[in-house]
């Protein structure tokens, strides 16, 4: 049997272990503290300085954010890589991204001088920094360790 899929309910905050062959099967999870329907993220979610500590630092899983800005050519270049990641290891890995620009203060925090910056988060601590355009290959070889 794999590893099940932690999914964070939207209403209570709280962290349900959902069977990945029941999501193979379409069932429908529902949250074990208040029975909301629960869904996979299957899209990077959004963070900004002021959720960063809600969405990352208190994630049940590792986090890959992204550090970019709209402006930016390479980080185009990265962002279907990343949009398939959220959907290729929703539940084991959660991906997220953030403008730098509007988000100074994280940016910041982390030392970000040069963009696309993708780092690698647990708990809210770095674990791993990937800079600038990389092969899908080797962010999944880097996710694969610190998911393990």
């Amino acid at each position: 049997m794999s590893d099940p899929q932690l999914i964070r309910c939207p209403s209570c905050g709280a962290t349900n272990r959902v069977p990945l062959e029941k999501i193979a099967q379409r069932l429908k999870p529902v949250c074990g503290r208040c029975k909301t329907p629960l869904s996979a993220e299957t899209k990077p979610v959004t963070i900004t300085d002021a959720t960063f500590a809600a969405e990352v630092e208190r994630s049940p899983v590792p986090v890959l954010l992204d550090m970019w800005a709209p402006w930016c050519g390479p980080c185009r270049m990265v962002a279907p890589v990343i949009e398939e990641l959220a959907v290729e290891m929703a539940g084991r890995v959660r991906v997220a991204k953030l403008n730098v620009d509007e988000n100074p203060a994280t940016a910041a925090r982390f030392h970000v001088q040069s963009i696309p910056t993708l780092l690698v988060l647990r708990g809210g601590r770095e674990v791993d920094r990937i800079i600038g355009v990389q092969p899908k290959a080797a962010i999944v070889q880097r996710l694969e360790r610190a998911a393990a």
